[in-house]
């Protein structure tokens, strides 16, 4: 009995001395802090690659044009994929949105 209390205990110090390492880790995930969308509008009938680019909050970009999930506020003048080729579908302005993260970039076109 004394052995397994032994164990036990020195199974739970064990085990506070690795948690107590890992509060003092010195580094953070990163987080987004701004999305932006950039891209040529189409012309009716035709296809344009849209991206999406994350800002961090370390200060680096990264593309997300790939994870993003892609939308668009008028779907009579463009429609756009789930990897952000947007296609003009008839004379009118759209907002095309980009969400990562819960964070939402967008750009305002308007389809000839």
């Amino acid at each position: 009995m004394k052995i397994r209390s032994a164990i036990a205990v020195m199974l739970v110090v064990t085990l506070a001395g690795l948690v107590a390492a890992c509060g003092d880790s010195t580094t953070s995930a990163s987080s987004v802090t701004a999305v932006s969308v950039t891209g040529t509008t189409p012309a009716i009938g035709t296809t344009a690659q849209f991206t999406a680019t994350a800002t961090m909050s370390t200060g680096s970009a990264q593309d997300v044009t790939n994870l993003a999930t892609w939308s668009s506020s008028n779907v009579a003048a463009a429609t756009v994929s789930s990897t952000g080729a947007v296609t003009g579908v008839g004379s009118g302005t759209a907002v095309i949105t980009a969400t990562y993260l819960s964070v939402a970039g967008t750009d305002s076109i308007t389809v000839p």
